[in-house]
């Protein structure tokens, strides 16, 4: 075998993962760094631009909710329905700590699941 086959053929996706899915975002991100250092937070194209990206966000939620594909789709609605007003709640709780209504969600939705399927 070739060092070709070795070490670099098995890394192949990652590689197209990076060119495909993660550059292209990136130069977008960095162009918008760029683009809006001078404006002020509270202008109302920020303010748009918020509120749009905000309703994506929520909109994205709610199709993961409400129509779920692969493994997620297992999970009782219930379940999922619990999972997010927890997560929201601890949110809230936690002085709006993102990453503690997410892990709080997360520990709902497989703690019912798991015991949904036990």
């Amino acid at each position: 075998m070739t060092t070709w086959e070795t070490t670099i053929a098995p890394l192949w996706p990652y590689l197209v993962l990076i060119l495909v899915g993660f550059l292209p975002s990136e130069i977008w991100r960095a162009l918008g760094v760029v683009v809006s250092r001078g404006l002020d937070e509270r202008s109302e194209i920020i303010v748009w631009v918020r509120a749009v990206a905000t309703t994506l966000l929520a909109a994205v939620v709610m199709k993961l909710l409400l129509t779920p594909s692969g493994a997620l789709a297992a999970a009782p609605l219930l379940a999922r329905l619990g999972a997010v007003l927890v997560g929201i709640g601890v949110y809230f709780l936690a002085r709006r700590s993102v990453i503690a209504g997410v892990i709080a969600g997360e520990l709902i939705l497989i703690s019912v699941t798991y015991f949904a399927f036990a």
